[in-house]
């Protein structure tokens, strides 16, 4: 191997391919849902206490910060399950060659953005 390659070390002219951003993307939905999870089971626990946490849930939820918080959420859960959806496909040996792989993430792209405006449009 020749040492004295140069060497690019600008992340930013490095050109990914579409896989690398699909599977980017899954690992920080995936940490995003750490704290995600924790706030849709607050929600829940306050919905099912009582009627008055109930009732004050819904004024929360009625404010557009707290749609956002909760859109948020929700694409970073949809988008989670679509592309783990995509890996587990990948693992039963389907899709797994170079066009495969790049047909895989756009159709998991896509679907994650109609997923997403769909939860958007039920939000709002």
């Amino acid at each position: 191997m020749n040492k004295n390659r140069p060497v690019n070390l600008d992340i930013s002219t490095i050109q990914l391919p579409i896989t690398a951003y699909v599977s980017i993307l899954h690992r920080v939905s995936g940490v995003a849902l750490f704290a995600g999870v924790a706030v849709l089971l607050w929600m829940l626990e306050a919905s099912l206490s009582s009627e008055a946490s109930f009732e004050e849930l819904k004024e929360l939820t009625a404010s557009p910060l707290c749609k956002l918080i909760l859109w948020a959420t929700l694409a970073g859960l949809a988008y989670h399950m679509i592309a783990g959806i995509r890996h587990l496909i990948m693992d039963m040996g389907i899709g797994e060659s170079l066009e495969g792989g790049q047909t895989g993430a756009k159709i998991a792209l896509a679907l994650a953005v109609i997923t997403i405006t769909a939860l958007g449009v039920w939000i709002w």
